[in-house]
């Protein structure tokens, strides 16, 4: 078995494997995996391979090495792995195999419509969505005080509630039976409610089952995640108005195999699902955050918005759908930077890649070091992100920390070597996320949006937000504590 302890071999890095069999060192990484790995690099240098729920994972901490590791495509695989991986938590079978000849592939290539020309339509559908949502949440509160007044609200379930129905409705379409009127607030569960409740259940359970641990163990997880599939079931789907071009491609790429059951389509659909919210929601969280707890961010930030819109426009958003194009949102370099530099302070995602066979790994002309097939080689970005030699008083939230002469900042150096890979919050390479462009977009339209139609502050007499470590290596992480803020309506929008 791959756990059993591994006699080093020469040139390998160091091995640390804990005294428990099988688990290792997963309780330490999961407590809180940065500290833990910050003091492993001091203590045995920049490469070395931990144990680690039955894998042996060998860990590249200095930046500086990165593009050794991601241009080593061959002996270093990640679709293989990000199949498995998926196949376990989502309950659909490996695509990367004869049972599905070229379903991979043709599944990669349907990604493309997150990008490009096609993130044009999507960046006008989310708009409209989010405006759609965002009136009617706001809205909802006509009436519960004689006066349009401050209302007190948890920040994450507040992002939780909008990014979660405006992506589904932005890359799905409409379910039937539906109402999606902004004007309508008879205080009834919303169609999502019931959607939205499984998923963070079943998300609660995501690391454990990543993790493989048994779904057996996992309480009524099982059942929810077929709760789950069984809503995105083609039957159901084909009644759906409106999905985007992107989820009809995959629909009808998934209808082109007939080895391919249903639920297993339904599957696939419910993992985009999962993909598309399951970190742009606590980046969301975090965008807004930051923000608020930043008087000199927030004012930066709303001036520009309204700089690039233009103050009528901004203030018509009450009255009719504002259109804000990508290319608007693209001069918002003030905006993007605060962006960038919430995902740099949340993000505990790791790169994986997993050797395909014995080699030696060349990692600069002077240093190499020997893996074995089946073990995985690991980028930890965070420690790249905290790293005070390329980012001045890393753990300090600076809005504008990307950007430089009225422009983006796109290099930064460690000592007098330039980083190639200094923001990774999607990954690198091969396993870069297909849809970032349209999670970043959707992020600062959700921002924009959300300033020009309220008033917000960060309640008074609260901790500051911290990081739930239990999820590292997962993506960005959400708040450990809840946090609540208050929000009363524009002016021009209360006089309405």
């Amino acid at each position: 078995m791959s756990w059993l302890p591994k006699k080093r071999r020469k040139g390998e890095p160091p091995l640390i494997k804990g005294w428990i069999p099988f688990l290792g060192k997963a309780l330490e990484f999961r407590k809180d995996s940065y500290q833990f790995l910050q003091w492993l690099q001091q203590k045995h240098g920049d490469i070395f391979t931990v144990l680690i729920a039955g894998k042996y994972m060998t860990f590249v901490m200095n930046p500086l090495l990165y593009p050794a590791v991601i241009k080593q495509g061959k002996q270093l695989n990640f679709h293989k792995f990000a199949d498995v991986a998926a196949s376990t938590v989502f309950s659909y079978p490996l695509m990367c195999t004869e049972r599905f000849p070229g379903m991979s592939d043709q599944v990669q290539k349907c990604f493309l419509l997150l990008q490009g020309s096609a993130l044009d339509l999507l960046t006008f559908r989310m708009m409209g969505n989010l405006q759609l949502i965002l009136r009617r949440y706001f809205l909802s509160k006509q009436g519960e005080e004689l006066e349009y007044d401050w209302h007190k609200v948890g920040l994450y379930e507040f992002c939780d509630c909008v990014m979660f129905e405006a992506t589904f409705l932005t890359l799905y379409g409409q379910p039937p039976d539906t109402n999606t009127d902004e004007h309508t607030h008879s205080g009834k569960e919303s169609w999502t409610d019931g959607l939205r409740d499984n998923f963070k259940k079943f998300d609660r359970m995501f690391p454990l089952l990543l993790a493989r641990v048994p779904i057996s163990l996992l309480g009524k997880t099982k059942c929810t995640r077929e709760k789950l599939i069984r809503f995105f079931h083609p039957c159901r789907m084909a009644d759906w108005t409106s999905p985007s071009e992107f989820i009809q491609t995959c629909t009808e790429l998934f209808q082109q195999y007939d080895t391919l059951k249903d639920l297993d389509k339904a599957a696939h659909h419910f993992a985009t699902l999962w993909a598309s919210v399951g970190n742009t929601i606590p980046a969301s969280f975090w965008c807004l955050y930051h923000l608020l707890s930043n008087p000199q961010a927030l004012a930066s930030v709303r001036e520009e918005i309204i700089g690039v819109i233009g103050e009528e426009e901004a203030e018509a958003i009450c009255r009719h759908d504002m259109l804000l194009t990508r290319e608007q949102l693209d001069r918002m370099i003030y905006l993007e930077s605060a962006v960038k530099e919430s995902l740099r302070l949340s993000s505990a995602s790791m790169n994986i890649r997993v050797v395909q066979e014995d080699f030696s790994l060349h990692l600069n002309p002077h240093f190499s070091v020997c893996v074995r097939k089946g073990d995985i080689v690991a980028l930890y970005p965070p420690s790249t992100h905290q790293d005070p030699n390329i980012y001045l008083h890393p753990q300090k939230y600076m809005f504008d920390r990307f950007v430089e002469d009225q422009k983006e900042k796109t290099e930064f150096y460690k000592g007098d070597q330039k980083v190639r890979y200094y923001h990774m919050p999607f990954g690198s390479g091969v396993s870069m996320c297909p849809g970032r462009f349209f999670a970043i977009n959707g992020l600062k339209q959700f921002v924009c949006i959300t300033l020009l139609m309220c008033d917000m502050q960060l309640a008074a007499g609260q901790k500051e937000a911290v990081l739930d470590t239990c999820r590292a290596g997962l993506g960005i992480l959400p708040p450990a504590n809840y946090i609540s803020f208050n929000y009363r309506l524009k002016g021009h929008f209360r006089d309405e």
